[in-house]
């Protein structure tokens, strides 16, 4: 099943509005704007403006406004609403609307007050039921079917939850997720015996790849035919701009997910659309203003996916893109200068008396233990963003480690989702002196699977993460013992 691309042109149709109290007065007017005389019908931009219908008269409506007359206008006219009052202090709303501090905080505390006794009624009428009747909440989680990567994950990428799955090309961000629209198929505690639904802003689905992974995965091809996966409970789109991926999201996914009884929905990949809309031409003569429009269709997105996760009961997976991170030149030589002066060393004092193995610093240069603790940090300053993100990118927290990458749509995204799985990949050059000699020779790579941050499972930051390689069955954690690294061909 393909769900069809939408149109350019559309109205009437119902957009979820987020909830967010406005004072509402006696007059009919809201932040000085007067009412339209007859209903207006939704358009896609009313989706990102705060609603006017869900005001305080609505909650509390039998709430007293008389003895606040003579600073509602004043209020009105600054648009203030009521999550204002109840946030900001009174000195800076009186500011904004020009009225006495003392009047601003009554306000507030007779609006909190009131709050407190109409929720305080409705939780009257609500027995506290005892420990041995509550219902406890189903772990549901999609495996990777590798006990390795699963254990690291703490089971898997569970129902309900926003995940992302990051990394630089070629690292096994599609190749993970292709195990996953497979392994939801399956009963627990591999999968919710739920199809799976793929949404692609890039490549289109590898079916042919799909094919290979269920007859070679050891777990997958030991079931009966009755048993196993298959492709047709995997449905699939394409989209090609944020226009379409907003109304596939808002409209078409739900119900999708629950006429065919999906319990995973993959996005691959998130940043893609917001690049293409944002980095050429129009996106660059915005300047600020492109970049608040972004941040909050970011926002607008996250809350999208996250009450789908939630409230469909699924798993939402999204893969993500990174972008190099420039390091400090004087890292950079630090770095050079212990690992080329321990190749220096090695070969041409091999046979030194002192066979101590330890690295000589380059003449000229020497390395102090606080830039080799932190050369991978372009800030010594703690509360920096620099050097901060090593705590939630997936790079940076282990040392020496190179050609760092900082996932993309930065920190505004990072706030939307409940874990980030970062895929790190380093070459594996061949051994020859390179001091002096010929350019390096990659023969493989050594991928690695990192938990950055996570609601259910531990994370890996200052650890090493779990080795992990790319097989003709999918993907398999490597032990301590080794395996191979994947050889270039």
């Amino acid at each position: 099943m393909f769900i069809s691309r939408p149109k350019r042109k559309r109205s009437g149709a119902p957009f979820a509005l987020t909830p967010t109290f406005l004072l509402v007065f006696p007059s009919g007017m809201t932040c000085g704007l007067e009412p339209p005389s007859a209903p207006v019908e939704s358009s896609p931009s009313d989706a990102r403006a705060p609603s006017s219908m869900t005001d305080l008269l609505q909650v509390l409506p039998d709430f007293d406004l008389k003895p606040f007359s003579h600073i509602v206008p004043s209020l009105e006219k600054a648009c203030i609403t009521s999550a204002d009052l109840l946030t900001l202090e009174p000195v800076d709303v009186a500011k904004r609307a020009q009225v006495p501090p003392g009047e601003v905080r009554r306000l507030a505390d007779e609006l909190l007050r009131q709050l407190h006794e109409h929720f305080d009624a409705q939780d009257e009428g609500t027995e506290e039921k005892p420990a041995s009747q509550i219902e406890e909440r189903k772990w549901a989680a999609v495996s990777t079917l590798d006990d390795g990567l699963d254990a690291a994950l703490g089971g898997g990428f569970p129902a309900g939850y926003l995940s992302e799955i990051t990394g630089e090309s070629a690292a096994g961000k599609t190749q993970l997720l292709l195990t996953l629209l497979l392994a939801v198929q399956l009963p627990p505690p591999h999968g919710l015996s739920k199809s799976a639904l793929y949404i692609s802003t890039e490549a289109p689905l590898q079916t042919t790849r799909l094919n290979q992974i269920l007859q070679s995965h050891p777990l997958l091809s030991r079931l009966e035919d009755s048993e196993k996966p298959s492709l047709a409970r995997i449905q699939s789109t394409h989209i090609h701009d944020l226009e379409a991926q907003e109304h596939i999201l808002r409209y078409q996914v739900p119900i999708a997910v629950q006429r065919s009884n999906i319990g995973l929905v993959i996005l691959d990949s998130v940043a893609a659309n917001f690049r293409a809309e944002f980095e050429s031409g129009k996106g660059k003569s915005g300047g600020a203003a492109s970049f608040a429009k972004r941040s909050a269709q970011l926002v607008q997105l996250g809350a999208l996916l996250r009450d789908l996760a939630s409230r469909e009961k699924v798993a939402v997976v999204v893969a993500n893109q990174v972008l190099d991170r420039f390091e400090p030149a004087a890292a950079a030589f630090d770095y050079a200068s212990q690992h080329l002066s321990q190749r220096h060393q090695h070969n041409l004092n091999d046979n030194s008396p002192s066979g101590s193995g330890r690295s000589t610093p380059l003449p000229g240069y020497e390395r102090s233990d606080a830039a080799e603790q932190q050369y991978h940090l372009s800030t010594p300053d703690p509360l920096a963003l620099d050097h901060q993100q090593r705590f939630f990118t997936g790079w940076g927290d282990a040392r020496y480690t190179r050609n760092q990458k900082t996932p993309s749509l930065g920190l505004t995204w990072t706030n939307q989702i409940a874990a980030r799985v970062a895929l790190l990949k380093e070459p594996v050059y061949k051994m020859q002196d390179y001091v002096l000699g010929p350019e390096k020779e990659i023969v493989g790579w050594t991928r690695t699977m990192k938990v950055a941050f996570s609601a259910w499972a531990a994370d890996h930051n200052g650890r090493e993460g779990m080795r992990f390689e790319i097989v003709e069955g999918g993907v398999r954690a490597v032990g301590d013992d080794g395996g191979e690294d994947e050889r270039a061909g």
